[in-house]
């Protein structure tokens, strides 16, 4: 006899949208969402989607009708619910477009919790487009089945940033300069932690004394070369996951 296939299917499209969710409810996609499934993925009634709110869960659905301007979807039953997220920041210093996407995407699919662009004083870049970034976030989230979305704060200063850090969150600082090594600091201290990482250029000394001097901050190193900013965030919260987190 045939085994009775997975439902819904592994190729069944992912999208976060609004919650909460709830089995039974009708929810009715526009825009964007509507386009990609009736006109990229060609769906049609009796389709299988799958919808995540980042309140609930992750939940089957199916198509009820897809027209030109809208696709009406019936929610059907809850598949997982929220996942616990590993309790890590990433306070990544704002780099050029291109490159900070790229810690966007990577930082949600390795499971942060939470990014904190900073603004340091070699920071060529000042202001990130929000709605940008958060599109970034949730197609990142999409394709990893995330069932939630990291938190995205927006730009803060250096010295603000340290004079309001919170006293039982652990701040690991990536130094070129030098540092224990990463791993073994990311053991020694498993409670909440972040992840602070500089601009291209890396921190001044000013800056590098006063992160230094703040009682939460660890220096680490990320080993013998000079990493690229969006390379040294990437790589730092890759290791972090595989020593303190849900690797």
């Amino acid at each position: 006899m045939a085994a009775t296939p997975a439902w819904p299917p592994r190729s069944a499209p992912r999208l976060f949208v609004p919650g909460p969710l709830a089995a039974g409810a009708q929810l009715s996609l526009e825009g964007g969402q509507a386009h990609y499934l009736a006109k990229v993925m060609r769906a049609k009634p009796g389709d299988a989607v799958v919808l995540c709110d980042d309140v609930t869960g992750e939940w089957a659905a199916t198509v009820v009708e897809a027209g030109k301007r809208d696709v009406l979807l019936d929610v059907r039953e809850r598949l997982r619910i929220r996942e616990a997220v590993p309790d890590l920041w990433l306070c990544a210093a704002l780099v050029k477009k291109p490159a900070f996407d790229l810690v966007l995407e990577k930082a949600t699919e390795l499971g942060v919790a939470r990014i904190q662009p900073v603004l340091t004083r070699r920071c060529v870049a000042d202001k990130l487009n929000d709605e940008r970034a958060r599109a970034i976030l949730t197609e990142a989230a999409e394709q990893c089945a995330r069932t939630a979305l990291p938190a995205l704060a927006a730009p803060a200063k250096l010295d603000t940033l340290l004079a309001q850090w919170p006293d039982a969150r652990t701040l690991f600082f990536a130094d070129e300069q030098g540092g224990a090594p990463a791993a073994a600091a990311f053991a020694a201290h498993p409670g909440p932690a972040a992840l602070l990482v500089g601009p291209e250029g890396g921190f001044d000394d000013g800056e590098r004394a006063a992160i230094r001097a703040h009682p939460q901050a660890r220096a680490i190193t990320l080993g013998p070369r000079i990493l690229r900013a969006e390379t040294a965030a990437i790589a730092a919260a890759a290791l972090w996951m595989g020593t303190a987190g849900d690797w």
